[in-house]
């Protein structure tokens, strides 16, 4: 027998099955107590509750700031993505023409995952580093627009 063999053991007891009747040992109260919010259907209480007392998530302070509102919505083009491009020159309009992409929201940005192919001129909001090096290694253009 070697590590990689070993299964768990099979569960060999069976479910227990709770309130029916006095004669199973498990009657009655069936497991609950007698009396409480617990023993009730329905019973118990959310996540988070300390029994009325301030609960942690609110006793800890808040902390960084969340820009929502006005946070840019970029979508993230790989280098990969665009080896699928059909034309040389490439933006967002031409992305979602080729089904790259479904929608531009606040512009693109390039990351370098994968390997880019081929020659292209590329337009987009923002270039990774190094995305920006791949792209011209090939002699391509790189323009932030």
């Amino acid at each position: 027998m070697k590590l990689d063999e070993l299964k768990p053991a099979t569960k060999k007891t069976a479910r227990t099955r709770v309130g029916r009747g006095m004669g199973s040992g498990l009657g009655k109260t069936s497991t609950r107590g007698q009396k409480g919010q617990k023993s009730r259907s329905g019973g118990g209480v959310r996540r988070g509750f300390e029994g009325g007392q301030t609960p942690l998530y609110r006793r800890l302070p808040k902390r960084g700031f969340n820009n929502k509102r006005f946070a840019n919505n970029y979508t993230e083009v790989t280098l990969k993505m665009l080896n699928l491009a059909t034309t040389t020159d490439v933006d967002a309009e031409s992305l979602i023409k080729d089904n790259i992409i479904s929608k531009a929201n606040d512009g693109i940005v390039i990351i370098a995952t994968g390997k880019l192919e081929k020659k292209l001129n590329v337009k987009a909001k923002r270039f990774t580093a190094k995305a920006k090096e791949q792209i011209e290694a090939l002699g391509g253009k790189t323009e932030v627009i």
